[in-house]
């Protein structure tokens, strides 16, 4: 499934205190661009009184209240744009709440808010948005908090940057990638991160690679590929400040060999003020390699 076909429902992780705001506004433009209804997915997690030797149970009553009150306003909010919409309110853990609703509706993509600042940070890499990538059944959308203001404020009209990683994932990142250039009208920057021994030979390695993925414009949107060199964080950082990109795409494995947060598209998440479009392997993919998995030692 593509992701044009797949995106006909956006769940939203929001909050009570803003900090959700940028994410809300990509989902709402993702959601009128595509046609998608939003669900506001909000989620009261038990870790956060663990200090607490009992709870009253009308002080989490009058949280759910309150949490209630204000999802409703966005609710209706979004209804007047034309937005389909309706909210959720879970117990749990918020990786794993986020993930849950996203397979109840079938949902295309989840967008979360991160602190913005610094980016994400490695706190939240670790515990929330690297765990939600592995879990989520679609692609996550990451926003910092304080994109869209002050210098952060994004280019009208930024192109969409590919990051090509190659993984499982390149030919759903590149699909991707190529949709929202076409929808939005923007230009798609493919950018390579030349590895030492392809630069000692001079070679120039992406004719081949958006070849191999399918990546072509055909008039859809104008294209630009793009080549550094170095460590591939850091040559997409730099393509980043160069280029200042609406958004990076970026294909993400599912499993790792390795614990903790790890990878270029976790480190991008750490370090990137520019909104990160994390995708996983086609579901077909994962399926197939369960299987191989549960057939043979892994």
């Amino acid at each position: 499934m593509s992701f044009a076909s797949g995106l006909k429902t956006i769940v939203v992780a929001t909050d009570l205190d803003g900090r959700a705001d940028a994410a809300l506004e990509y989902a709402r433009k993702l959601a009128v661009a595509y046609g998608a209804r939003i669900v506001l997915a909000h989620g009261l997690d038990p870790l956060d009184y663990a200090s607490v030797v009992a709870v009253p149970g009308k002080v989490l009553s009058s949280l759910t209240e309150q949490a209630r009150a204000t999802l409703d306003q966005m609710t209706s909010d979004l209804i007047r744009e034309g937005i389909h919409s309706h909210s959720e309110i879970r117990q749990g853990e918020v990786a794993q709440m986020l993930a849950d609703v996203a397979r109840q509706y079938g949902a295309g993509l989840i967008v979360i808010g991160t602190e913005g600042k610094q980016g994400a940070g490695p706190i939240l890499v670790g515990a929330v948005a690297e765990q939600l990538v592995r879990l989520a059944p679609c692609p996550v959308l990451a926003v910092a908090a304080d994109y869209n203001a002050g210098a952060y404020r994004p280019v009208p009209g930024g192109p969409v940057m590919l990051a090509m990683e190659r993984n499982e994932a390149t030919a759903e990142a590149a699909e991707t990638a190529c949709s929202l250039a076409e929808i939005f009208h923007r230009t798609l920057i493919v950018v390579h991160a030349r590895r030492p021994e392809e630069a000692v030979a001079f070679l120039n390695p992406m004719a081949t690679t958006v070849k191999e993925f399918g990546i072509e414009s055909a008039g859809r949107f104008p294209l630009r590929c793009i080549v550094k060199d170095g460590k591939p964080s850091d040559a997409i950082v730099d393509a980043i400040g160069q280029y200042q990109p609406s958004v990076l795409v970026i294909g993400v494995k599912r499993t790792s060999e390795t614990p903790g947060p790890h990878g270029t598209a976790f480190t991008l998440l750490a370090r990137s003020r520019v909104p990160v479009l994390c995708v996983p392997p086609a579901m077909a993919s994962v399926e197939r390699e369960s299987e191989t998995c549960t057939s043979a030692p892994c």
